[in-house]
């Protein structure tokens, strides 16, 4: 069995993170990892006391209890497995096989660990090194195909491979019978429109996007055309492109403004070898109509979506279903001082509940991969997907994953609930703000 030590470290590096996971791409020339990415478990620094031992955070009971049907999820030994099983067993049939790579297990020595901690820190954005850092009590790490190179590495040939990496997030509006009168406002304004002004307010962004995940999965193309072109002009954490694996837009790990006019420039020259455009300021446009088109025709937004509506009952129900669960009075019954219909469910009904939820909440949490490859005249068998850039008159193959599926904790319902309060009662609070006040500028901070 192969085994990363400490003196594989250097062979890693920094391609991003997501609240649970550190993502890094192989740089070195072992034909086991050209082409692949290693997904590192971080762990919370508030966290050290927590566990205690490590194999008793793998499942909590309750979870067990939650995703009882899968048996080998259940028994997981580790949080790796845990992670490959949810993919396998969970995700993959509901998303098809044909869009998800679950992953291998690799071994890792403690030592390779804590020298990957120790040389990524410089590359991380500092708000992620203060949450978390890479968890060294684990012996194994999660191997993935690197999905911006479209085949195994970029020597195996085939001309340069364009990939873009799209966070979507939640693309419909929840219609569920236990939104509070006062939370109103979210059955027309998309969770991500309202988490903006949010973020704003606490200056996680410098400005707000204009992107509106009802937009790319609405199904229309002049609307999924609006989408990524509000994705290009504001990426934040939602939009990012890589050329043969190196990244020439959006941030790492963070957050990234308003692309500038540098950054304009540099990405329009950065597309020079790949779309073929005379006018130079044409090509990025060429470049965001291929991507928009690739969304449209694949149609993998809409399986995406279906299983974001397993979400059916709004965080707001199925909170009182959470509580029902870890047979624990509810305090936001007590808080209302009237009990939901909901805590009259069976236990298994509950269960179902807020197991779609979790299931949910990682489609909505997921990203989607689009690679891109110009397609070769004299290959006259081609196994892949292609799309056609009309303006430019290219062929271009392409293939699409969904990555960063991760098994949500059943802990985190408290917050999801919390965030999605305090999301609905900021956006409400400015809204009537507005209204009052005859200058639309004015800001009640």
């Amino acid at each position: 069995m192969m085994i990363l030590e400490e003196k594989d470290a250097s062979d890693w590096i920094y391609r991003g993170e997501g609240g649970a996971n550190l993502v890094l791409s192989y740089a070195a020339s072992s034909p086991l990892f050209v082409g692949k990415v290693i997904r590192i478990q971080k762990a919370p620094k508030a966290d050290k006391t927590v566990n205690g031992g490590v194999a008793a955070s793998v499942l909590t009971n309750y979870e067990q209890l939650l995703w009882r049907e899968y048996r080998e999820l259940v028994s997981s030994p580790n949080k790796e497995v845990v992670e490959q099983r949810y993919v396998k067993d969970v995700i993959i049939p509901l998303l098809g096989p044909k869009h998800i790579d679950a992953g291998v297990r690799v071994s890792v020595s403690k030592e390779f660990l804590e020298s990957v901690d120790k040389k990524v820190t410089k590359q991380r954005p500092t708000w992620r090194v203060n949450a978390a850092n890479v968890d060294t009590t684990h012996d194994s790490a999660l191997l993935l195909n690197d999905h911006s190179l479209f085949s195994l590495g970029i020597s195996s040939g085939g001309g340069d491979c364009l990939s873009v990496e799209i966070k979507p997030k939640c693309g419909f509006l929840p219609t569920s019978r236990f939104i509070s009168e006062e939370n109103n406002l979210k059955r027309s304004v998309s969770r991500f429109k309202m988490h903006q002004l949010l973020k704003l307010e606490q200056n996680e962004i410098s400005e707000v996007s204009e992107y509106d995940p009802l937009d790319l999965f609405s199904g229309s193309k002049d609307r999924v055309s609006e989408a990524i072109k509000a994705l290009y002009s504001i990426p934040q954490n939602n939009f990012r492109v890589f050329l043969n694996g190196s990244l020439v837009l959006g941030g790492s790990g963070e957050s990234t403004g308003r692309t500038s006019p540098e950054t304009a420039h540099a990405f329009e020259d950065a597309l020079k070898g790949f779309i073929q455009s005379s006018d130079d300021g044409l090509r990025t446009k060429c470049f965001l109509q291929l991507v928009s088109d690739t969304v449209y025709d694949s149609g993998v937004l809409d399986k995406l979506l279906q299983v974001q509506k397993l979400d059916r009952l709004d965080i707001e129900g199925a909170i009182h279903c959470y509580y029902n669960i870890i047979n624990q009075p509810c305090p936001i019954c007590k808080e209302a001082e009237e009990d939901s219909s909901l805590h009259g469910l069976p236990y298994d009904e509950s269960l179902k509940v807020v197991k779609d939820y979790l299931i949910a909440a990682t489609a909505k949490d997921c990203s989607l991969m689009i690679s891109f490859r110009l397609r070769n005249a004299w290959d006259s068998a081609p196994s892949c997907d292609a799309v056609c850039l009309k303006s430019t008159n290219q062929t271009f193959d392409y293939k699409v994953h969904f990555i960063d599926l991760s098994l949500k904790p059943l802990k985190r319902m408290e917050a999801y609930y919390k965030l999605d309060n305090k999301i609905i009662s900021f956006y409400t609070r400015k809204q009537k703000g507005e209204e009052q006040v005859s200058n639309p500028k004015h800001s009640e901070s």
